[in-house]
């Protein structure tokens, strides 16, 4: 009895690892399903920002990116760049960067931070998601409150 046990457990964790693998083809429909484009991508970066900047208010030559498709990873990601020159902790500024955000789903994914302590693979990765880019006035983001 104790063998006819262990042999339907063994038999089940066989299927079972085997159950969760993926052929290329289909991690490259699932990764392509991940396309869909953010609608409302101005928004949902408003609201990111907000949190994550340490002071969102007093911020400068807002700029955003129309969302393209760019190679991230084994694929294509809708990318929006967005450039602005916020306040340093000091209170004078700290010069306009560019970001690359990564939208997977119609959503926010990733902000990629760029700058000194990312390294200059990240730095990079950043410039080239972003090169090209065609940016259009981001008053919203000027006008940001706490």
């Amino acid at each position: 009895m104790r063998l006819a046990a262990l042999g339907l457990a063994l038999a089940l964790g066989a299927c079972a690892s085997s159950f969760g693998e993926r052929t290329p083809e289909e991690r490259k429909a699932a990764w392509e399903a991940g396309n869909v484009f953010p609608t409302a991508y101005r928004v949902e970066l408003l609201a990111y920002l907000r949190t994550y900047l340490n002071d969102p208010t007093g911020i400068r030559e807002a700029a955003v990116s129309e969302p393209a498709l760019k190679p991230v990873g084994p694929g294509d990601r809708y990318v929006v760049c967005v450039r602005f020159n916020p306040k340093k902790a000091g209170g004078g500024y700290a010069g306009a960067k560019e970001h690359p955000v990564i939208y997977v789903g119609g959503k926010l994914d990733r902000y990629v931070e760029t700058g000194p302590a990312t390294g200059p693979a990240a730095a990079s990765q950043a410039t080239e998601l972003c090169r090209g880019a065609t940016y259009a006035a981001f008053p919203e983001l000027e006008r940001l409150t706490r």
